[in-house]
């Protein structure tokens, strides 16, 4: 649901799918190519909140700030599962596992990864192309070339995700028997450890 708050009506570009079951409030601005999952909740009720193209918030985020500040997720940030942002800039083509939460002011670099359930303590400066992970979360190393390859073509999943949305996503009512057709859809993914394996096979 989109809700106007205190004069504020969120502008979400048309490109852009936002699910029924998230809650987007106040003064949010969304970018073209965006996807924001069912649970999700992005409140500018305190402050802006702009996502820019290409910015996926998956189910159960909660993207917020103290009164006052404002932030930004930019071009291709990528908001796994359960995250929480408050107050935190994210930057460009980043990705923030699942469950992970960024507390106010930090600064994500830009190609950045963190890692699923680290805690980014307030006013921490992630330098760009960083992998970071723990509690609280420390750069351990730098993201490779094949790394930010792997995120990229994740995120274009997402960034393709709300046209697919828009197309062929309904209400309906269940179905009460398993048809004989059914067929599992087939994957367009590789995960980390089946990307690397198949670079090295490439280059054998």
């Amino acid at each position: 649901m989109i809700y106007a708050f205190q004069g504020y009506t969120p502008v979400v570009h048309e490109s852009s799918f936002v699910h029924p079951l998230a809650a987007v409030t106040g003064n949010v601005i969304i970018g073209k190519n965006c996807y924001i999952g069912p649970g999700a909740a992005i409140r500018g009720d305190w402050g802006q909140i702009i996502l820019e193209d290409g910015v996926n918030v998956q189910e159960n985020c909660t993207v917020h700030m103290f009164p006052g500040k404002s932030i930004t997720l930019k071009e291709s940030a990528h908001v796994g599962h359960g995250a929480i942002i408050h107050g935190a800039n994210l930057g460009r083509n980043c990705l923030i596992g699942m469950n992970t939460v960024i507390m106010d002011d930090a600064e994500i670099g830009d190609e950045s990864i963190v890692g699923a359930m680290a805690f980014v303590k307030a006013e921490t400066k992630i330098p760009p192309r960083s992998l970071v992970v723990g509690n609280p979360a420390k750069v351990i190393k730098q993201v490779s070339d094949e790394m930010i390859a792997w995120k990229t073509k994740g995120t274009q999943l997402y960034q393709q995700l709300p046209q697919d949305c828009h197309n062929s996503l309904k209400a309906v009512e269940p179905l009460r028997e398993v048809p004989e057709n059914m067929k599992i859809q087939v994957g367009a993914y590789d995960t980390l450890r089946e990307y690397f394996l198949r670079r090295q096979e490439s280059k054998d």
